[in-house]
């Protein structure tokens, strides 16, 4: 620590881009071998890794269709899914149906 409060601000700001670039090319190697090791694993099991990759993109799934539309703007829509949304909730407590927000 005391050979760095020796040091000049120019001398500081070389060593920090010096370590910026370390750290750089450190995570760039770090994520080339486990790319290797990735491939060579695939490769084991008899596949390539932009197979193994493929078949998880086919797999993903696809968004719902909406079920509801809110009355204020129907652009907004809710699935049915997940949390209802606050315009839904309200539109329930004022008094309209699930099948008055039906699309």
């Amino acid at each position: 620590m005391t050979e760095l409060n020796s040091m000049s601000l120019a001398d500081l700001k070389s060593l920090q881009k010096d370590v910026a670039k370390a750290i750089d090319t450190f995570e760039k190697r770090r994520k080339s071998e486990a790319l290797a090791t990735l491939q060579a694993t695939a490769k084991e099991h008899g596949y390539s890794l932009a197979e193994l990759i493929e078949e998880t993109a086919a797999t993903k799934k696809t968004p719902t269709a909406p079920k509801y539309a809110n009355p204020a703007n129907t652009s907004d829509t809710w699935s049915g899914r997940g949390r209802k949304p606050r315009w839904f909730t309200e539109a329930i407590e004022g008094g309209k149906s699930e099948a008055d927000l039906a699309i």
